[in-house]
């Protein structure tokens, strides 16, 4: 084509392309063709119009997908040319396109669900772009572009948002906050997510008191759908008893509870979590003993969190006086507190302490589970103690217990670097009620896919 365009020795002009661009609207490969061609043409040059319609050929292609990196190209061929500027209409043209096409799914389902839309395709599209640039750590970027395109595309509250959250990757919470105030003035109002976030960030860089105040103005200016939360409360009393603020810490508490602001388990994971990784144990038993005194007992659950994260930190001395702690509460211990604290023994090579847990169970009655027996023989296995972990296999085989495959895999490659084989071939016959050959081929095939993907990296 382009030899046969070269004999015709035709003289071009921007309406002449723009033409035939246009009869070539659904041949968008011919298209691009032709454009290349004539843009290495002597005495011609591509003027904004023509830029502009071949964008939107590619843009409204069906296989726009497969176009999209050419667009990319002749956008970046115009900016590097320095010669012409590309309008802000022609990239809202081209996101409106683009997003009308994607989000062709999504605005069925929303019909489906009876969900009304508010927000414009644009708008959709140029807030993924934000959220890509501020992903990046481009958020200065991100703004100047808000900057520019704010007159033609009215930014809604996402758009703010992401922004924000951009400022709080990089870690400039005080140009985050002024994202918020002009938020706030556009008549868009942030919610406690966004609030949340930002009292977040202002802790985690050391900015407590800036904390403090944007908790006061969420408290006393925000609305009722901005107001403090439960994990609100967590964010600032973890972070004041970290920066041994204890009488700070102790006010926040108290506010929480006479509002009315329950913590949840995750609440009181997030608060224990906190203060062990930070050495504050004390202030950790403190809040404990503050919830009871104000009508909320920590429960099973809530011990059973203060308790994981003693263990994973190997704390024994901690653990075991936090085991009594429960007990004289009158809070039973569960089969899960058992397993913790069986395996931090393990780990701490000390299996006499795990030995001590599983009698202590017999002894509270308290039922041993198939996870209870797995971190026992594993243990046991680890430890050497072969004798008495083949004893326990017994156990298992004897009760009809269902071992996880991972588990039983586990197991059956002690026995063979042992040699136990009739031990093997007991529990492979009992575990062949609950798994077939084929699921124990796939599981196999799929270690050993696991195992070829480490070695090649």
């Amino acid at each position: 084509m382009e030899s046969a365009l070269d004999r015709a020795e035709v003289g071009l002009s921007t309406e002449l392309v723009l033409e035939v661009l246009r009869r070539l609207h659904f041949e968008e490969k011919t298209a691009f063709r032709f454009f290349t061609w004539a843009g290495r043409r002597e005495f011609y040059e591509h003027e904004p119009k023509a830029y502009n319609e071949m964008i939107d050929i590619l843009s409204s292609t069906k296989y726009k997908a497969k176009q999209f990196r050419i667009v990319c190209d002749v956008l970046d061929y115009v900016k590097r040319s320095g010669k012409r500027a590309v309008p802000v209409e022609t990239l809202l043209g081209m996101m409106r396109s683009y997003t009308e096409k994607h989000l062709t799914h999504l605005q069925k389902f929303a019909k489906k669900k009876r969900i009304r839309v508010k927000t414009q395709p644009e708008i959709n599209a140029f807030n993924l772009l934000l959220d890509a640039l501020c992903k990046c750590s481009l958020v200065e970027e991100a703004e100047e572009l808000l900057r520019r395109v704010k007159a033609k595309v009215k930014p809604d509250s996402n758009t703010y948002n992401v922004l924000f959250f951009g400022w709080c990757r990089v870690r400039n919470p005080t140009r985050g906050m002024r994202v918020l105030e002009e938020m706030i003035d556009m008549g868009l109002k942030p919610d406690n997510f966004t609030y949340n976030t930002a009292i977040d960030t202002f802790c985690k860089t050391g900015m407590v008191d800036e904390a403090v105040e944007l908790f006061e103005f969420m408290q006393n200016k925000g609305s009722t759908m901005s107001s403090p939360t439960a994990r609100t409360y967590a964010i600032m009393i973890v972070a004041l008893a970290q920066n041994d603020r204890k009488e700070d810490w102790f006010r926040f508490l108290r506010d929480m509870i006479s509002s009315g602001t329950l913590p949840d388990v995750s609440t009181f994971k997030e608060v224990i979590e906190g203060m062990c990784s930070a050495g504050k144990v004390e202030d950790a038993y403190r809040f404990l003993e503050e919830m009871a005194k104000n009508g909320y007992p920590p429960d099973i659950v809530t011990y059973n969190c203060f308790l994981k994260v003693l263990c994973e930190s190997k704390k024994s001395d901690e653990a075991l006086r936090l085991y009594d702690k429960m007990i004289k509460s009158g809070c039973m211990p569960s089969v899960q507190t058992f397993n913790m604290l069986m395996e931090m023994f393990f780990k701490m090579n000390e299996p006499e302490g795990a030995f001590e847990a599983w009698g202590e169970m017999e002894k509270r009655g308290c039922e041993r589970d198939p996870e209870t027996y797995c971190v026992m023989i594993d243990g046991l296995f680890g430890c050497n103690k072969v004798e008495e972990a083949c004893f326990l296999l017994d156990e298992v085989i004897s009760r009809g217990m269902k071992l996880p495959y991972r588990t039983f895999d586990s197991f059956m490659m002690e026995l063979s670097v042992i040699g136990n084989l009739q031990a093997i071939h007991r529990l492979s016959e009992h575990m062949r009620k609950f798994y077939n050959p084929a699921m124990a081929r796939r599981f196999a095939m799929n270690q050993k896919r696991k195992s070829t993907s480490l070695r090649g990296k």
